[in-house]
């Protein structure tokens, strides 16, 4: 019998060591001889500073310094000219921009982090209730499919030209305009209508679209305009430690707010119901509105924009149409982005199949190994174990990250990834096949944040988030494709690992042309 609370322990555990390797405190106590280097000559800045400042003249007590320090400067140009070294910069004052680099990082972390995160706990908290309140309506498993269907078909067909309306008109704007279009989606539930709960799916695939496109989107310019980018897998990693915290959260309050009160109509024979499973989103309403003005009142505005095409004619000839053409011809000219779009759409289509098939399949081994008695599975412990493993793999991410480049580490998370899923297919116990899938779950960890660094460096900016949306389209046809068949969970899980096998080798051509090929 699995003991999925001693596991969920284990799992803990290991989240808090390799938490603590990856923090600062660790970097604190335990510094490398780099580290230390690095903490000196940023202790002797501010004496080299004061020691500058007592040493620069006032106004009017020039000596006739700044004639010396324009002779020095016409003297180092001609140096240059004539093929000589740039002067050394000294240790300090690299330690001192470093500083003030993480200090406006910081900074920025924070004012992304309050709206993306709440932006992801109003997802959260309609998840795992979804299925059941239609269930709940009482629609047929036929009717709750095309339901679905009709939302992962949305994101597929508007998400692939709204990225590229994004990148025109403005992220932040269309980051507001998923809070208002996610409410509304959320609004709907409360009808038992199917024409009005369709209405709400389609509403829900076309934020889904937004909010896994333009807040990257978002970021990413964010790092580029202040000049940030060699933050920016710190910042994909702490965003996914952030998200899987928020994932257990939401698990508590969607639960406590799902028998709050009971799931009735608000009057006999009415239409528009109260209470029980639709508890969870009005709190995600609530979550929304909250996300949708911070983000109007804490982010500046940004779009997608190359320097030889950021002038307001050129933002007028454009449409939505246009936007997603040049996005579609600039993925398939360039192989590095094709690559990056393939692999993603693999891997995350592996990630919603393991989501829809993990429940039957460890229900399916405990019942065969306990039989009669078998009470069923504690899907809260097993959920949170798995979301400890995905911030156990944000951290791994960032301890790799000091010696190895994004392009490598993928390699090695897809690769396991396919271990794993082979454990899966060929174990035959609930322990190991659960052992197996938290495997899985640290990589989806470690992958997030590899693969946004990887978009973040090979994507164009003026391109982001229309390219984007068209990566989500193999995905949303690889999900219809695991809802519209009728597949046992080990012909999934074998699917699953043929396209980690599939994204390991085109991961590899991927590394081999950016750093084996020295590009």
């Amino acid at each position: 019998m699995t003991d999925y609370n001693l596991i969920f322990g284990a799992v803990l555990l290991f989240n808090v060591a390799v938490t603590f390797r990856a923090s600062s405190y660790y970097k604190k106590y335990f510094p490398s001889p780099t580290d230390t280097n690095k903490n000196t000559s940023s202790d002797e800045t501010s004496t080299e500073a004061k020691s500058s400042e007592e040493l620069t003249p006032l106004s009017g007590e020039n000596d006739g310094r700044d004639s010396f320090r324009d002779n020095d400067k016409e003297k180092h140009d001609a140096d240059l000219e004539r093929g000589g070294d740039p002067p050394v910069v000294p240790t300090s004052v690299n330690a001192a921009s470093d500083n003030a680099a993480n200090i406006r990082h910081a900074q920025l972390l924070r004012k992304y982090l309050i709206v993306y995160l709440l932006a992801a706990l109003s997802d959260w908290l309609q998840g795992p209730y979804v299925y059941a309140l239609y269930d709940a309506y009482g629609y047929s498993q036929h009717e709750i499919a095309v339901l679905f269907v009709a939302g992962f078909g949305s994101s597929m067909v508007f998400g692939s030209f709204i990225g590229g309306m994004a990148d025109q008109c403005g992220r932040r704007k269309f980051i507001i305009l998923f809070a208002v279009i996610y409410a509304m989606s959320c609004m709907t539930k409360h009808f038992k209508s199917f024409s009005i709960l369709m209405v709400g799916r389609l509403l829900g695939g076309v934020a889904t679209s937004l909010l896994f496109s333009v807040f990257e989107a978002w970021l990413i310019g964010a790092h580029a305009s202040a000049g940030l980018m060699s933050h920016l897998g710190k910042a994909f990693s702490t965003a996914q430690y952030g998200n899987s915290i928020i994932a257990i959260v939401a698990g508590q309050i969607a639960n406590k707010a799902a028998n709050h009160a009971e799931f009735k109509p608000s009057a006999e024979g009415s239409g528009f119901y109260t209470g029980g499973y639709l508890g969870p989103f009005d709190v995600s309403l609530v979550a929304l509105i909250v996300c949708g003005l911070l983000a109007s009142a804490l982010w500046e505005e940004n779009y997608g924009e190359s320097p030889a095409e950021n002038d307001d004619d050129e933002k007028a000839k454009s449409s939505a149409s246009g936007a997603l053409k040049k996005a579609y011809y600039t993925t398939i000219s360039n192989p590095d982005i094709l690559s990056c779009g393939i692999i993603s759409s693999l891997f995350e289509g592996s990630m919603y199949i393991f989501v829809f098939m993990w429940t039957p399949a460890l229900t399916t081994l405990a019942k065969e190994e306990l039989g009669d008695e078998f009470e069923g599975l504690p899907f809260g412990v097993i959920f949170s174990t798995f979301m400890v493993c995905c911030m156990a793999g944000s951290s791994i991410f960032s301890i790799a990250m000091e010696k190895l480049k994004p392009e490598q580490l993928a390699v090695t998370v897809f690769g396991v990834a396919a271990f794993a899923f082979a454990m899966i297919v060929l174990s035959a116990s609930a322990t190991s096949t659960f052992l197996a899938m938290n495997l899985f779950e640290m990589c989806v960890g470690m992958y997030f944040p590899s693969m946004g660094t990887m978009k973040g460096m090979i994507v164009p900016e003026d391109k982001r988030a229309a390219i984007y949306n068209l990566f989500r389209i193999p995905l949303n046809f690889i999900v219809l494709f695991s809802l519209l068949t009728d597949l046992t969970p080990r012909v999934s899980f074998i699917l699953c690992g043929t396209m980690m096998v599939v994204a390991t080798l085109l991961q590899i051509r991927l590394r081999t042309r950016r750093i084996g090929g020295g590009n």
